[in-house]
C-alpha cells in the first residue's frame, strides 16, 4: 500500500513501516487547514488557527476579569498568579527598557502583546488544539505592524519631522565622512529590516518547533511495527523532550517580543541619540 504524505496523518492506523507505506513527513501542508465555515471564494471564511485565536483572546480576557473584578487587598490565588504576571512584563520588562516614569503608560499593551503571543503559542501543546497560531506568518505580522505603527507615531511625534528622520537613520554629525553611509544602513534597518526580523522570529521559532513535534510525534506512530518497536520508544522520548523545550520556547519568544517592541518605543522616545 502507498500513501500520499499530504494526506496521511498521525492518527491513521494502517500506515506503519514495512506496511508498505512511505513516511508521512510534515510540511507546509500541516499548516494547512480547510475552513470551518465559509469557503476561499465566499466573503466568509473561519478556520481552526482562527478559532484558536479567538478562543486564546476570551481566555486571555477572561482570566484576568475574573482575577481583578473583585480586587483584595489580600489576593486570593487567581489575583495572586494575575498579578505576578501583570508585574513581572511591568517591571521586568517595560521599566527595565523605557523606564518607570515614561513605560507606565504602555504597560497595559505589553502585558496585552505578551499574553497574547504566548496563548497563541501554548496552544501547540494543548490537547486537541496543538497548533501555534504564531506558526502562521499573518498573526506575528499584524502584532509587529502594530508595534510598527506605534513606534513610528511615536518617533515622529516626539521629534517631529526633522528630528524623526534624524532619529530612525542615527544622524550624528561626528561621524564624519562616513555619515551618509551610515545613515543609508540605519534607515533601511529600522525602516524595513527591524519591523521584517520582530514578525519573522516568532514565526520561524514557532514554525521549527511545531515542526519537530510533528515529526517525533509522527515517527513514533509510524515506527511502531515490528522491529521498529524499539526505534518508536525512542523517538516517543523525544516528543516529551520537545514539548518540554517548547513549553520554554513558547515563554521566551512572548518575552523577546514584548522586549524588542518596548526597545523600539524606548527609542522613539529617547531624547539623545
Amino acid at each position: 500500500m502507498s500513501a500520499d504524505p499530504t494526506t496521511v496523518l498521525a492518527f491513521e492506523t494502517d500506515c506503519h513501516i514495512f506496511s508498505g507505506c512511505g513516511f508521512p513527513a510534515p510540511g507546509l501542508h500541516s499548516f494547512l487547514f480547510e475552513p470551518i465555515i465559509g469557503d476561499a471564494d465566499s466573503n466568509i471564511y473561519f478556520n481552526k488557527t482562527m478559532l484558536l485565536a479567538l478562543l486564546g483572546t476570551v481566555i486571555i480576557v477572561g482570566f484576568f476579569w475574573a482575577a481583578f473584578r473583585k480586587p483584595k487587598v489580600v489576593p486570593g490565588k487567581l489575583q495572586m498568579v494575575a498579578e505576578t504576571g501583570y508585574d513581572f512584563v511591568r517591571r521586568g520588562i517595560v521599566y527595565e527598557i523605557i523606564g518607570k516614569k515614561d513605560g507606565e503608560k504602555y504597560v497595559p499593551l505589553m502585558v496585552s502583546l505578551f499574553f497574547f503571543v504566548w496563548m497563541m503559542n501554548l496552544w501547540s501543546i494543548i490537547p486537541l488544539a496543538q497548533f501555534p497560531v504564531t506558526s502562521i506568518i499573518a498573526y506575528p505580522a499584524a502584532l509587529a505592524l502594530i508595534v510598527y505603527v506605534i513606534w513610528m507615531s511615536l518617533t515622529f511625534k516626539t521629534h517631529g519631522f526633522v528630528g524623526g528622520f534624524k532619529n530612525l537613520t542615527g544622524y550624528d554629525k561626528s561621524l564624519g565622512a562616513v555619515l551618509p553611509m551610515v545613515m543609508v544602513i540605519e534607515f533601511f534597518s529600522n525602516v524595513l529590516v527591524r519591523p521584517f526580523t520582530h514578525a519573522v522570529r516568532l514565526f520561524a521559532n514557532m514554525f521549527a518547533g511545531h515542526t519537530l513535534l510533528l515529526l517525533f510525534t509522527i515517527a513514533s506512530w509510524y515506527l511502531l511495527n515490528g522491529i521498529g518497536i524499539a526505534y518508536a520508544g525512542v523517538s516517543f522520548v523525544m516528543v516529551l523532550v520537545m514539548t518540554v523545550f517548547e513549553l520554554f520556547i513558547q515563554a521566551v519568544q512572548a518575552y523577546v517580543f514584548v522586549l524588542l517592541a518596548c526597545s523600539f518605543i524606548q527609542g522613539a522616545l529617547a531624547k539623545h541619540h
